[in-house]
């Protein structure tokens, strides 16, 4: 008997937790969204999907996100390289430092 009351106290505490982290209130939603869909779509679980991750980027924006990412490091990759090559041909061309300083 007490553990049925465990499990039941868990699974009010549990409830809880969902409605104060919106949860309850987004599945609701989504639900509703479904239910008063004209069209009902094929894939019941897709629409969900979809629907509940609405707020955050889709699946092919956040690929193309990180690809133009990795684009860009492979080309501050390049030019930090090529700074770095045109310094070095411009320092062979320079009067050292110390030879500048006695000319003045």
């Amino acid at each position: 008997m007490t553990s049925y009351r465990a499990a039941d106290s868990k699974r009010e505490e549990f409830r809880k937790y969902l409605e104060k982290a919106g949860v309850l209130d987004a599945l609701t939603k989504v639900l509703v969204g479904l239910y008063e869909e004209p069209d009902k779509p094929n894939n019941a679980l897709d629409f969900l999907r979809q629907h509940l991750g609405a707020s955050s980027p889709e699946t092919a924006d956040v690929e193309g996100l990180r690809l133009e990412l990795s684009e860009a490091r492979q080309k501050v990759e390049q030019l930090s390289e090529e700074n770095a090559e045109l310094k070095a041909k411009l320092a062979q061309y320079e009067p050292p430092a110390e030879d500048h300083a006695t000319e003045s």
